[in-house]
């Protein structure tokens, strides 16, 4: 039971009780299209390991997804003779179709995939779930990229797996390693709510769910596996490149748009020490200043090259206006989505707006600073100009920051959606190297 904390402690996610008699603490899904050979040896050989090693009730799951050989029927045998295992068909194929079906409609706490090739050693399987257990985390990856695992695979899969990565990372500023490790688990409370916003259903459905969960400031574990390539595997590689390739289309437009409600998703489980209110402490201030810094500089750059252009034609006092008014625009939109977090299309007029304030107010300190300099000099040179600009709009900018702390973008408690108010609170070395089978 969750237990209240005296101001400045953290309290931990919720620890997933004892399970009662005969109920899966674990659902491991294996989905499978034509896989009659692999999977029986696989099913038995993951039984065999959780009956051994896994200190809570489980559950396996077959998900078949349209599978036209004796798949269905090898699943029903293993369903018929080994009371921890059911069989689930679906007649349309897809990986994520499969385990979006079998995970929203399970009654165990923490969901489970892997591949049928059981490329992934299982003895990574109990790290893989135990901080969802505890409530550590929220989301859990095996990972091949990570410091400590240990795979072997040829160099063409090698140079794939490590391209998409780095596109991931270039193009949806991922953090997470290893996208498309076939050894992933969630716990059911978030999968409920996460679930319903990720549209893939065939290979791309784990990028686009880690993504999303990422971006909603949900906790990934990661887990370093030793993983060796199966040889046999029908995966198309170019197909499902290509596949990708779409998805990441698909959802970094959604991202840069702000279609995607990531709102009702932002930091709905368990306790953050970034939602306790302590005295003396303003929330966010750091990474807000960060934000707001890496923003700040890249629109004085930016300032400062259009005042330069339109000086080129113009006196100094419209040009400062003019880029001024430009840079301002671009710098509020900025700072509200990257700084303040704000996402949607709801409010941005009135930010707008309020930033235009912002701005009549630095234009009157760069202003201000142009006239003095001008009555100082009656000719200045260009450099002189931009040295007595750059001191100006450095006292701008702490101003600015603090008017978009408390006026334009104030943390608030509550927010709206639609017509309904909803209050902002937290929610409660080895044995054998696979090296070695080369």
């Amino acid at each position: 039971m969750r237990t209240d904390s005296s101001p400045g402690t953290l309290p931990a996610r919720e620890h997933l009780p004892a399970a009662a008699a005969g109920t899966p603490v674990l659902d491991v899904v294996i989905p499978v299209h034509n896989e009659e050979k692999d999977l029986q040896p696989c099913v038995l050989r993951l039984h065999e390991h959780l009956a051994r090693t896994f200190p809570y009730a489980f559950r396996i799951t077959i998900a078949d997804n349209a599978s036209t050989d004796t798949t269905p029927r090898v699943a029903a045998g293993l369903a018929a003779r080994i009371p921890q295992v059911r069989s689930v068909r679906l007649e349309q194929k897809g990986r994520g179709r499969a385990l979006r079906t079998v995970w929203s409609a399970s009654d165990a706490p923490v969901l489970a995939y892997m591949d049928v090739d059981l490329s992934t050693d299982l003895n990574a399987l109990l790290p893989l779930v135990a901080p969802l257990i505890s409530g550590h985390s929220d989301l859990a990856i095996g990972s091949r990229l990570a410091g400590g695992s240990r795979v072997v695979r040829g160099a063409k899969r090698e140079f794939i797996s490590r391209s998409y990565n780095l596109i991931l990372r270039g193009s949806l500023q991922a953090r997470f390693s290893d996208a498309q490790c076939g050894f992933k688990a969630i716990r059911r409370d978030v999968a409920q709510v996460l679930l319903p916003l990720v549209e893939d259903t065939g290979w791309f459905f784990d990028t686009e769910m880690l993504v999303l969960a990422e971006r909603a400031g949900l906790r990934i574990h990661e887990v370093p596996v030793d993983w060796v390539d199966d040889p046999d595997s029908t995966v198309h590689i170019v197909r499902t490149a290509t596949d990708d390739l779409k998805g990441v289309w698909r959802v970094g437009k959604a991202l840069a748009t702000g279609s995607l409600p990531l709102d009702r998703l932002t930091r709905p489980f368990g306790d953050d020490p970034r939602d306790r209110e302590l005295p003396d402490v303003p929330r966010g201030l750091a990474r807000q200043l960060l934000g707001f810094c890496f923003v700040g500089a890249l629109s004085t750059l930016f300032y400062l090259l259009l005042y330069s252009g339109f000086r080129s034609f113009t006196g100094s006092q419209i040009a400062n206006a003019l880029a001024l008014l430009v840079s301002a625009v671009a710098n509020t939109a900025a700072n509200r989505r990257l700084t303040f977090g704000v996402r949607g299309r709801r409010g941005a007029v009135r930010h707008q707006a309020q930033g235009l304030v912002v701005f009549a107010i630095g234009l009157a300190l760069t202003s201000g600073s142009l006239a003095a300099l001008g009555a100082a000099t009656p000719d200045p040179a260009h450099s002189t100009e931009l040295a007595v600009l750059i001191a100006a709009n450095l006292a701008a900018t702490v101003l600015r920051f603090l008017l978009f702390r408390a006026w334009v973008f104030p943390d608030r408690t509550t927010t709206t959606w639609g017509d309904d108010t909803m209050r902002l609170q937290p929610v409660r070395p080895y044995d054998t190297d696979p090296r070695d089978f080369r």
